[in-house]
C-alpha cells in the first residue's frame, strides 16, 4: 500500500478520504466527520399502545387466576406444588386473554413443559397451535 502525507496530520500513511484534494488518513478523516450518533433517530416504543392496555388487563386476570388457582397442575418432577406462573397451553398470541387455554404451573413445571413440547402435549399441558388453524 503506498503511503502520501496526510494534510492534516502532516505524516506518512494510507491515505482513506481525498475530500475536494485534500487527502486525510483513516484517524484524522473520522476526527473530521464523527461517525451520526443514533441518538439522534427517532427511538421506537417497546409494546404498541394496543399491547399495552391488554398487557395491564392479562396482569388484572392472572392475579386473579392464580388466587383461584394456587395449586400447580403440572406434577412433574421438582415441582414446587405452589403455582406461580400461567402457561398458555395454546400459545400467548391470539388466545392471549382466554383463561380456558390457561392452566396455573409452578416455575420449574413451566420450565419443563417450554423444554419439553412433546412430551407436554402427550399430557395435556399444551395444546398444537397448528391444529388451531384448522379450528378458524
Amino acid at each position: 500500500m503506498k503511503l502520501k502525507e496526510c494534510n492534516a496530520c502532516l505524516e506518512l500513511r494510507p491515505i482513506w478520504k481525498n475530500d475536494e484534494g485534500f487527502k486525510y488518513c483513516k484517524n484524522c478523516w473520522v476526527k473530521k466527520n464523527p461517525p451520526k450518533s443514533a441518538t439522534k433517530s427517532k427511538i421506537l416504543n417497546p409494546k404498541s399502545a394496543k399491547r399495552e392496555v391488554l398487557d395491564k388487563l392479562y396482569s388484572r386476570l392472572r392475579k386473579k387466576y392464580l388466587e383461584a388457582n394456587p395449586y400447580c397442575v403440572g406434577r412433574i418432577a421438582g415441582c414446587t406444588g405452589k403455582s406461580t406462573d400461567i402457561h398458555h397451553k395454546k400459545g400467548r398470541g391470539k388466545h392471549y386473554l382466554e383463561q380456558e387455554t390457561w392452566i396455573s404451573v409452578c416455575r420449574n413445571c413451566h420450565q419443563w413443559i417450554e423444554n419439553n413440547p412433546h412430551d407436554a402435549k402427550l399430557l395435556g399441558l399444551s395444546i398444537s397451535r397448528i391444529a388451531d388453524i384448522d379450528d378458524d
